[in-house]
């Protein structure tokens, strides 16, 4: 990367804060477990992908798994074959795409504006808060911005740059790509609609493209989608298996036009990603007063690049906007974007007052909450501590580790703020990049491999397999993914989704087949009028639940649970 360090915002050069901040990224890679929400699913279904050799169709425990497409935990599937490390292996996806995601918003913004563009880019991106912490995060949403992002560069390079159908069939495949990850991979087409309006507004702005075109963007699409369609389909009206049609149903309907359409979980208000931008996208969405109205004016003057970056993003908005289930990672995909629309303006707007007014604040109030969470965590008694770890299996021993990790953290931002005044007086770029790599290596680090043992049930699968002995058989009523996923050896289910009325005769016949060697795992709360109550053995809290453990003994002879019994806490 070249850059003219006299014409710079940042004191440190260029390659040494590129430096910190892929450092930043990989810091805590192998240091812990899968925790909720969502990892320890993925995990798990890729696991079982590489234990059984069936690739195809995801399964979590005894049953096909139709919440999400394979293509995600093929990924980490993959990863653990080349790695041979689970602990690295389900972090690869996301890291990997972080990097590439970077690397795209750089070139793409080197491509629209030169580049001086290139840094602010990637830094601007990097210092958001949700970009790191997606990307140390095994969920989809990562690995799905790499794609999107992807796409975004070439669909914008064939419509600004030059219209080659390769670009256009590289755009359109790694959006097939992304719908087959996550159902909405499909949104970086829509691209398009304020392509037709620049051209509709300016006649010159961009040169004609030929239609037969076309034909290679639905090419690239389809196969990009059919990366994991052809194979699923085939298989399914190959087999009369119910089960398998029944999974296609649901993965193709359900979970993609149902689930935006007619959501039925995580229903928010229109307004709801007001509140994530204010959060999550911190700082940037700090400079937004700065931003919007130097966009308004190049959007009057129906520049392209800014009008087809920013209407995107403005559609891919109100589409999730419009859609009665939110989640705050649902518009991250737009990130990058504005991120890339922001960097040609940054060299001027950090030379504002007001500007670097706002991000010393901001970095002040970073140290100053890691110095006060720090020595409250260290100060704080048993009984102010107890809200904090009770129900998590935590004890006082892992809030002091986070205390001094947080302080540590709020001393090192501290030292840098002063280190930034005094080398480079009211220039705060440098000090917000720093800062930022900073609290991603010491939440890597430090505090979330503090909390992995309790949050990711490590420690709780690890007292039930030294309370049932080596030579025990496991089985799981109500079970979480994580406990399946820890447990130290092969476990038996009665299914995820399937009705507890279901679940107990099955779990009853298992159990007294061989009483004397078989445990069954569930919720305390579950525990019913069918079991002796004197041989329930509570093994302790996780994920703010408590845990039992049934021996097969503890089963009593000729009693059926009664109809309902614990039916309120499925699927909690």
């Amino acid at each position: 990367m070249h850059f003219n360090p006299s014409r710079s915002s940042f004191a440190w050069p260029i390659p040494l804060l590129l430096a910190l901040v892929v450092l930043s990224l990989l810091a805590g890679i192998g240091m812990r477990e899968p925790m909720p929400a969502d990892e320890p699913r993925f995990v798990l279904v890729a696991q079982t992908m590489v234990e059984t050799g069936d690739w195809l169709f995801p399964r979590r425990g005894s049953e096909l798994y139709a919440e999400k497409p394979a293509t995600f935990m093929w990924m980490q599937a993959a990863s653990q074959q080349l790695v041979g490390n689970w602990r690295i292996a389900f972090l690869l996806p996301s890291l990997l795409a972080a990097l590439a995601t970077l690397w795209l918003s750089g070139d793409l913004a080197r491509r629209l504006w030169g580049r001086r563009a290139v840094p602010y880019a990637v830094f601007g991106l990097f210092v958001c808060l949700q970009f790191a912490l997606q990307a140390k995060r095994a969920q989809i949403d990562m690995a799905l911005v790499g794609l999107t992002t992807l796409s975004l560069w070439a669909l914008l390079r064939y419509l600004l740059e030059k219209p080659d159908p390769r670009l256009l069939a590289l755009g359109a495949f790694a959006a097939g790509l992304g719908t087959v990850t996550k159902g909405v991979g499909f949104l970086p087409l829509l691209v398009f609609l304020p392509w037709l309006w620049v051209r509709a507004k300016s006649a010159h702005a961009l040169p004609p493209h030929r239609g037969w075109h076309a034909l290679a963007g639905v090419a690239g699409f389809l196969l990009g989608a059919g990366v994991w369609l052809v194979p699923m389909l085939t298989a399914v009206l190959a087999s009369d298996d119910p089960a398998l049609h029944a999974y296609a149903r649901e993965m193709l309907l359900r979970q993609t036009a149902t689930r935006y359409a007619n959501a039925w979980h995580h229903v928010q208000p229109a307004w709801y990603y007001l509140q994530s931008m204010l959060t999550l996208w911190l700082p940037g969405i700090l400079l937004a007063p700065w931003l919007l109205p130097a966009w308004w004016r190049r959007l009057r003057r129906v520049d392209p690049r800014y009008a087809l970056l920013l209407g995107w993003a403005a559609l891919v908005l109100i589409f999730f906007s419009s859609t009665p289930g939110k989640r705050e990672v649902y518009i991250f995909p737009i990130l990058p974007a504005l991120c890339i629309a922001a960097a040609p303006l940054l060299p001027a707007l950090l030379r504002r007052r007001g500007v670097r007014a706002v991000l010393w604040g901001w970095i002040g109030t970073l140290a100053l909450a890691g110095l006060a969470l720090g020595a409250w965590l260290l100060l704080a008694t048993p009984e102010r501590l107890r809200p904090l770890v009770e129900g998590r299996g935590m004890d006082a021993a892992v809030a002091v580790a986070m205390g001094r990790w947080l302080l540590a953290f709020g001393l090192a931002a501290l030292a840098a703020i002063v280190l930034a005044l005094w080398r480079r007086r009211g220039q705060p770029a440098t000090a917000v990049i720093v800062i930022t790599a900073l609290l991603w290596i010491v939440y890597g680090v430090g505090l979330i491999p503090a909390i992995s043992p309790e949050s990711s049930a490590q420690a709780l699968m690890q007292r039930v397999g030294e309370r049932i002995g080596p030579e025990a058989e496991l089985a799981m009523l109500g079970w979480r993914e994580q406990h399946r996923l820890q447990a130290d050896r092969p476990v038996v289910d009665f299914g995820f989704k399937r009705p507890w009325d279901e679940q107990w005769p099955l779990a009853r016949d298992w159990l007294q087949a061989d009483p004397s060697r078989r445990w069954l795992f569930l919720r305390l709360e579950a525990v019913g009028p069918c079991m002796d109550a004197t041989q329930v053995i509570d093994i302790g809290a996780s994920n703010r639940r408590a845990w039992a453990l049934l021996p097969g003994h503890a089963w009593i002879a000729g009693c059926d649970m009664p109809a309902g019994w614990a039916a309120e806490i499925e699927h909690e």
